[in-house]
């Protein structure tokens, strides 16, 4: 069996199925790991979301702030925008009702212990261990999946609490977990969430840092494999895989074979979109 890490989609699904034909991917046999954003700004959110979910087991994927905010928006958590146009479509679709119900389904986090890899949209707070992560994440799947999933989604944007205390409660609690999950880049050296750089972390103002930037972070050795950071691009350390190689903003689209020692990187051209002038832009 082979397994391929995926960076963000987003609608692209044409590149998603040149990239699937390169590495002869059999369903049957492969699995995908997907690192979230499945869509939005691409122009077959749609296609691609019901793709995905015609793979059953094979695909794995996590949830990213992109997926979120379909979820918000298909559930009447927040109003529509012309800014999620290219939702449109999905968001009227027949089907919408067992696509969402797909998707509320879906983990933030993913681990697998044989290959000692962590799969995550945006990153992993440095005081989590993988456990930690885990009983994190599964705090808002349990909500995200229950009755109150409408309520909290309402609530789900913001930009604090910028810090974590085991003391945070409710909305502000999850917010936090979500929006270390799936909105991270950089952060303080006291731990605190900074949400205003985007670009290259050789970029960033004194006293910012990369997340993954901690000389001893509590998951230790696990491998961590992640999207949402378009301007990092591409990275393939033996405990960092960074996927998102601005397939929407027409650059590339990024698949890593992961279950071997030896990386081996396969790559497509990007999705021709309005958006491919902007390429470097926030995920």
């Amino acid at each position: 069996m082979a397994i391929y890490a995926i960076g963000d989609v987003q609608g692209c699904y044409d590149p998603l199925r040149r990239l699937l034909d390169l590495v002869r991917f059999d369903p049957e046999a492969d699995q995908l790991w997907l690192t979230g954003d499945l869509v939005n700004r691409g122009p077959k959110s749609l296609k691609t979301v019901r793709f995905l979910r015609s793979l059953g087991d094979s695909a794995i994927c996590v949830l990213g702030n992109h997926d979120l905010h379909l979820l918000a928006l298909a559930m009447g958590s927040v109003e529509y925008s012309k800014r999620f146009s290219t939702l449109r479509r999905l968001l009227d679709a027949p089907d919408l009702d067992e696509l969402v119900d797909w998707l509320r389904r879906k983990p933030l986090v993913h681990y697998d212990e044989t290959l000692d890899t962590l799969l995550v949209h945006a990153g992993v707070y440095p005081r989590w261990s993988v456990r930690k992560a885990l009983q994190r994440a599964a705090e808002v799947e349990t909500v995200l999946r229950g009755k109150k999933a409408a309520e909290f989604l309402a609530n789900m944007h913001g930009n604090t609490p910028w810090q974590w205390s085991a003391g945070l409660r409710g909305n502000r609690r999850l917010r936090f977990i979500v929006n270390t999950f799936t909105r991270m880049r950089m952060i303080t050296a006291t731990g605190r969430l900074n949400f205003s750089h985007a670009s290259s972390p050789f970029r960033a103002r004194k006293g910012l840092r990369p997340w993954f930037d901690d000389e001893s972070p509590a998951w230790g050795d696990t491998r961590i494999a992640f999207g949402h950071w378009s301007a990092l691009g591409l990275v393939a350390l033996p405990g960092l895989l960074s996927l998102d190689t601005g397939c929407v903003w027409g650059r590339q689209l990024t698949a890593v074979r992961i279950d071997r020692r030896n990386l081996r990187i396969f790559q497509v051209e990007g999705e021709r979109t309005a958006l491919q002038n902007g390429a470097g832009k926030k995920s």
